[in-house]
């Protein structure tokens, strides 16, 4: 068994004693799920790494935790418990201003799980690591993040500037926060304008001040539902031109690495029948003519664009002063 399962057990196991104070051991293992050997197994190790647990045998016996003992885990599953504890506080949660009530949580399990569990963790924390910005880009300088967290926690307006592209002069909003999402190191403020959702870069956002008074969200908003929607409709208004291509099986499976994985699959998932030399017809929507001739391109020769003639023209100049460059080189 891995060794973090039989972690998750045993904090599942002090927290059925922190609820129940006793259980004889065949209750314990019907609650794990595991033989009444395993459980004896469990209680020992449990008192072996310093939880107070005695036992007691005859009518009424079983294993008890010392009266007054806590291990202050409240509600968490045993997952959740060593998941937290592995985790420790990440910077988005500090820039939240959160990350105070995270590492108090962590010290806090850190002084009340036994060592083993501890141990555990800390192993769990140097193998996983979540890194949220994307490559080869810089994080956003977002001054006024735990300032607009608090207006989305507290349903408190916010005025501010903001800056709809870098250099442009910025425009004083009123905004209604309704939440903040993370996307590839970005952050994004989701709030009301005007009556209607929109969405503003939190590094476009300067000089946030509370403003009195609360405002009522939308009955029934869902923030990851209604990003889910804004970031696909997003994404197709990018689409400009539908690209028709034949692809050889070759091409079929360099798509993804040179569109990108959804991208990709929605082109496959209608794509025609392979002829006999394996060529499937697709059709693909990018951004526009320059686009799509540029990064069709490197499929090189596993691709031949059928329509539009722009696209079809774009990619073919392209592919000569390509050509043309080597040849010179080559010269040289």
């Amino acid at each position: 068994m891995p060794p973090e399962a039989r972690s998750e057990r045993l904090v599942a196991l002090l927290m059925h004693l922190q609820r129940r104070r006793s259980a004889t051991v065949p209750e314990l293992a019907r609650a794990l799920d595991v033989s009444v050997r395993t459980a004896h197994r469990d209680v020992a190790a449990l008192r072996a790494a310093g939880v107070p647990i005695w036992t007691e045998s005859g009518r009424g016996g079983g294993v008890r935790l010392v009266d007054g003992w806590r291990t202050d885990l409240g509600g968490l599953t045993s997952r959740e418990a060593v998941a937290l504890l592995a985790l420790g506080a990440p910077r988005a949660l500090a820039a939240l201003g959160l990350g105070g009530a995270v590492a108090a949580a962590h010290a806090k399990l850190a002084a009340t799980l036994p060592a083993e569990l501890r141990e555990r963790a800390a192993v769990l924390a140097q193998r996983f690591h979540l890194d949220a910005p994307g490559w080869f880009r810089d994080e956003d300088d977002t001054p006024d993040l735990a300032v607009l967290a608090r207006a989305v926690w507290e349903q408190r307006p916010v005025r501010l500037e903001h800056r709809r592209a870098p250099g442009a002069d910025p425009l004083e909003r009123v905004l209604e926060p309704l939440g903040l999402v993370l996307k590839a190191g970005v952050w994004y403020l989701v709030a009301l304008s005007g009556g209607e959702v929109r969405t503003y870069r939190a590094g476009r956002l300067s000089g946030a001040r509370l403003l009195p008074g609360r405002f009522e969200r939308p009955g029934g908003f869902d923030l990851a539902a209604w990003w889910a929607a804004s970031a696909a409709a997003f994404e197709r208004s990018l689409r400009g031109v539908r690209v028709s291509a034949l692809l050889s099986p070759r091409g079929v499976r360099a798509l993804p690495a040179v569109l990108g994985v959804e991208v990709a699959a929605e082109a496959l998932a209608g794509a025609g029948e392979p002829d006999g030399q394996g060529w499937r017809r697709v059709e693909v929507g990018l951004e526009d003519v320059e686009v799509a001739a540029g990064r069709l391109l490197a499929l090189g020769a596993q691709v031949r664009v059928t329509a539009p003639e722009p696209v079809r023209r774009a990619l073919a100049e392209l592919a000569r002063r390509v050509l043309a460059a080597h040849e010179d080189a080559a010269g040289r």
